[in-house]
């Protein structure tokens, strides 16, 4: 019977080890956690883009990888593609911003 009982916690902690090492990033894939955090700031991104008067948040894409922001897309004006950057700059968690717009 112990070493049935052995035999089980050998199973249930190479399970655990297993699990968490699997969640875990590496330099071209996120964690679970990253994931969830780049959800939240890109979400928060496209909300402050929304709120500028100045820009057209439909034609401006979002994409976040470990707190990267990259904006990408075609917008009017010099002035809205500097205004977008500013405000992505503003939004709490962003490391930093790409900026791949172009002008129409």
């Amino acid at each position: 019977m112990r070493y049935i009982m052995k035999l089980f916690l050998a199973s249930f902690l190479a399970l655990s080890l297993l699990s968490l090492t699997s969640c875990g990033s590496t330099s071209k894939k996120e964690g679970t956690g990253e994931y969830l955090d780049d959800t939240v700031i890109t979400t928060k991104v496209k909300a402050a883009i929304l709120n500028e008067p100045m820009l057209k948040s439909a034609e401006i894409n979002v994409e976040t990888f470990k707190g990267v922001v990259q904006l990408s897309g075609f917008v009017s004006s010099a002035a809205s593609i500097d205004k977008a950057v500013e405000v992505t700059r503003g939004v709490a968690g962003v490391k930093s911003v790409k900026n791949s717009m172009h002008l129409k």
